[in-house]
């Protein structure tokens, strides 16, 4: 058995000895995935562990023990592998039985004739980085690793780990050319040149050609301009459990084999001279089976899903670590009086749309009744500046505080041309990402202040009924030609407009600025800037905590406001529908949630009716003022 040092180095060597218990031990293959749990919960071993997320692939030992932070994009259907087979050993002249488990490829010699063959099955997903996550978020999880790596060719840089987006400025990558060279040439001539730096990191341009989508060097990310890795994540136990988009952190064993990118060029051509070889067509050979030196291979060994990615806060829920949420508690209502001021100042001086924008960014669906999704609230914010460096640094604000998001401008080229619904590719046999394929508490910031007059085309028009649906019902319809298929999700959106948005929202807030700075950029610039580090970990870990918390309302107050419905409607029936209701009361819990409260108390509703009695003057003021706007 390796030392206990050896279990991040030589993970296979950890597998080997278990497997050589297997007669003695039957539940060996369980006690493989438990002696790297166990591993990982020791004295935060799991900050041991490079990550791909930002370590270059070129440092990183091949079949060692890495992890990935991801969603979960596409799903492959199951594939065949040798998971016992038996080989003849020169040295001794007999036959040893190996075990394939969490390999590629086997060694030489294999005995295919022997009837101590065990063929298994596994599943295999696609995985990407989590789609928009900040910037503060991957430089947070990069400073936490405590991992050792060293480059795994000759060229040393004097460092121990760099982000993807710092590697971009490398000259070289010796390695990539490496594996290119032994058995993926194929895949750079197709394109003509050789650009390994942006085949292997950066998504690309989702407005180019459709045709692009059976490339083998699209990796496939559902936002432009995407960075990092994409891995094949070979799934061996209960594959049924995880889902489409579900955020994960895998823990596996790293393959980069080049063999696999020579078995995938022999298996083009076979089937190009021989179409009755396999059933695969080349686009698909070519997106199951990528060059390993652009898209790694993990074998899963043990995958946490994750509720959330911001890396300030412990995994898993606030319940199972109480004695964090019981510190950070008595100082959520400092905190968020301090946030209040910020947003306020963001906002030119607007405080009741400061209040809202808090209320939002702490909302999420908490559950479903039916096809109703609860606890949802996408603001409208109208009234802004017609001038994109405002938008600008409203995004760069929200971008700062919330660990995913994204800004969508709505321009009519934009909604023209971006492909948003995910949809299938039956000749790939994958599904092609869209923008709206994004991992639950992602903040989606719609810049409507760029929509400018002109004709919706078709894809246009699917679009904004995507986006409307996404609004209302928080779903998506992804496009499987023959039919739709819905995908339920968990998504923040901010609508940014002049005048009322042509989306539907839960709320509509209209700006009223009462600064006015001679120099918007400098202003703005200078309120993000008094910012430091410190305090904006503050508000991260506020909102990621109000988020978090249960809540409940009790009998009593179920009555209170119950009574206090039927006065409301008593002078006035007009005054008061059930929707309206409805939106009340979905303030007064976020009210109460971002107070650091999780029940609903007597003060707390009526500060709930005083803001919405403030919202609702202030925009029937607006719509005197403009009689033409709806």
């Amino acid at each position: 058995m390796p030392t206990i040092h050896d279990w991040i180095n030589n993970p296979l060597g950890v597998v080997d000895g278990f497997f050589a218990q297997s007669n003695s031990s039957p539940d060996w293959q369980k006690k493989v995935v438990e002696y790297f749990k166990e591993k990982l919960k020791q004295n935060d071993a799991h900050t041991w562990v490079p990550s791909l997320n930002d370590v270059p692939m070129h440092y990183l030992k091949p079949n060692s023990f890495v992890k990935f932070r991801c969603i979960v994009q596409d799903m492959f259907d199951p594939e065949f592998f040798m998971g016992v087979y038996e080989m003849n050993d020169p040295t001794s002249n007999s036959k040893l039985l190996k075990c394939g488990k969490y390999k590629d490829v086997t060694e030489c010699g294999v005995d295919f004739n022997s009837r101590n063959t065990v063929t298994s099955e596994r599943q295999t997903f696609y995985c990407v980085p989590i789609p928009g996550e900040s910037q503060w978020v991957k430089e947070s999880y990069a400073g936490t690793s405590q991992a050792r790596v060293v480059p795994s060719t000759s060229y040393a840089p004097n460092r121990h780990k760099r982000s993807y987006e710092e590697d971009d400025e490398m000259d070289t990558q010796p390695q990539l050319m490496k594996d290119l060279n032994q058995g993926a040439q194929s895949s750079a001539d197709s394109h003509g040149n050789m650009e390994p730096k942006r085949q292997e990191t950066e998504a690309p341009n989702q407005n180019s050609s459709t045709s692009c989508c059976t490339s083998n060097l699209d990796l496939n990310f559902p936002l432009p301009g995407e960075k990092g890795p994409a891995c094949l994540v070979k799934v061996y136990e209960e594959w049924d459990s995880f889902k489409l988009n579900e955020m994960l952190e895998v823990f596996g064993i790293l393959s980069v084999d080049p063999a696999l990118s020579m078995i995938a060029d022999e298996r083009e051509v076979s089937s190009l001279l021989d179409p009755t070889e396999g059933m695969e067509t080349v686009e698909e050979q070519r997106v199951h089976s990528p060059p390993a030196s652009l898209v790694p291979r993990v074998h899963m060994l043990y995958a946490q899903p994750l509720l959330h990615n911001n890396p300030l806060l412990p995994p898993g829920t606030l319940e199972d670590n109480g004695d964090y949420l019981n510190s950070v508690l008595g100082e959520l209502a400092a905190v968020r009086a301090e946030l209040l001021t910020y947003l306020t100042h963001v906002l030119l001086g607007d405080s009741l749309a400061a209040e809202y924008l808090i209320l939002h960014l702490v909302s999420k669906v908490y559950s479903r009744r039916d096809v109703l999704p609860l606890g949802k609230f996408t603001l409208n914010l109208s009234g802004c500046p017609h001038s994109t460096q405002y938008t600008d640094h409203l995004y760069k604000v929200i971008q700062q505080l919330v660990p995913s998001s994204y800004r969508l401008c709505m321009s009519l080229h934009n909604m023209n041309n971006q492909h948003m619904v995910p949809r299938k590719d039956y000749t790939a046999n994958r599904l092609v990402s869209g923008t709206l394929q994004l991992a639950n508490n992602t903040s989606l910031f719609l810049d409507e202040t760029q929509l400018e007059q002109g004709q919706l085309n078709t894809t246009g028009v699917q679009n904004i009924t995507a986006l409307g649906n996404l609004i209302s019902w928080q779903k998506v319809d992804y496009d499987f030609n023959y039919h739709q298929m819905e995908f339920p999700c968990n998504i923040n959106v901010l609508i940014a407009s002049e005048g009322q948005s042509l989306l539907p929202s839960d709320c509509q807030v209209h700006l009223r600025p009462t600064l006015n700075p001679p120099n918007l950029e400098e202003y703005l610039s200078a309120v993000q800037v008094a910012q430091i580090p410190p305090q904006l970990n503050k508000y991260r870990i506020y909102l990621s905590v109000a988020r978090a918390l249960n809540y409940t309302i009790s009998d009593e107050i179920t009555k209170a406001v119950e009574e206090d419905f039927v006065d409301m409607r008593k002078d006035d029936p007009q005054s008061m529908s059930a929707e309206d209701l409805h939106r009340l009361l979905v303030v007064a819990r976020l009210l109460s949630l971002s107070h650091g409260q999780n029940t609903l108390s007597r003060d707390g509703w009526m500060k709930a009716k005083q803001l919405e009695a403030l919202r609702i003057s202030r925009t029937q003021q607006q719509k005197c003022m403009n009689g033409n706007e709806p």
